[in-house]
């Protein structure tokens, strides 16, 4: 997983403002969404046991468990600063289709 430097500013940003500095952002995929599969993100203070831990520009840190790993591997996360929208965006060379949100993909 690449956490590119937009990214990695705004992740420590937002660690920083919810008291979670040394945290990390947990990227994870769940089921459902309009292209049957979700992506979710949760701010942490630490990694769970089994987690793979990515670290990037800013002191910046992604969890990621074993299972969404998967389907994430080699995934780039960015973020987006246009006036149109604004927000993480994910760029996952395993996904073969994604809706319009931008926040569920499939697979086939």
């Amino acid at each position: 997983m690449y956490i590119t430097l937009d990214a990695g500013r705004q992740i420590h940003k937002l660690l920083e403002k919810q008291g979670l500095a040394g945290g990390g952002l947990r990227v994870g995929v769940k089921a459902g969404g309009c292209s049957g599969l979700s992506y979710v993100f949760a701010w942490e203070a630490a990694p769970a046991e089994q987690d793979q831990v990515f670290e990037g520009p800013e002191d910046s840190r992604i969890y990621v468990d074993p299972k969404s790993y998967r389907l994430l591997e080699g995934t780039q996360i960015d973020y987006d600063t246009s006036l149109m929208s604004k927000g993480f965006m994910v760029v996952n060379p395993k996904a073969k289709a994604t809706c319009g949100c931008g926040t569920s993909f499939s697979l086939s």
